[in-house]
């Protein structure tokens, strides 16, 4: 797949505390899951709207609308990430209990391409590995 487009979803209560600066890093670094991405790839994150997550909907929506109106980009060459802040148990908080529920509002906007996770960091995989923090790979 030609991906032309990357949407991060953060989660809502960690990205009061997280500019999200990280991820983006990450991406623009093309670090381990951004690693296959082509340069001229765009990026945009938002949150999932709060808890339980049904925010996402409506951004999603307003998202491909501007996708449709502004770009030849079509649905199937985005793939969206949720961060690591909602599926993996991290400094923020564990993992998300409504990642399942968000991932499926997703898929039901038409995006089929979803991946789990963006960045973590090297103090995070270490306290997973010394099983500080809960391990959901």
């Amino acid at each position: 797949m030609n991906t032309k487009y990357v949407v991060i979803i953060q989660c809502d209560i960690a990205q009061r505390r997280c500019s999200g600066f990280a991820c983006t890093n990450a991406f623009y670094n093309k670090d381990e899951v951004f690693e296959d991405y082509d340069d001229a790839t765009r990026y945009i994150s938002f949150t999932c709207g709060g808890c339980s997550g049904k925010g996402v909907a409506a951004k999603l929506e307003q998202f491909s609308k501007k996708l449709n109106k502004k770009t030849d980009i079509s649905k199937n060459e985005v793939v969206v990430h949720l961060a690591s802040c909602m599926v993996h148990d991290s400094h923020h908080s564990d993992r998300c209990p409504h990642v399942d529920y968000i991932k499926s509002i997703v898929i039901k906007k038409g995006y089929k391409d979803v991946v789990e996770g963006s960045y973590i960091s090297n103090n995070a995989r270490m306290k997973r590995e010394e099983g500080i923090y809960n391990c959901y790979d």
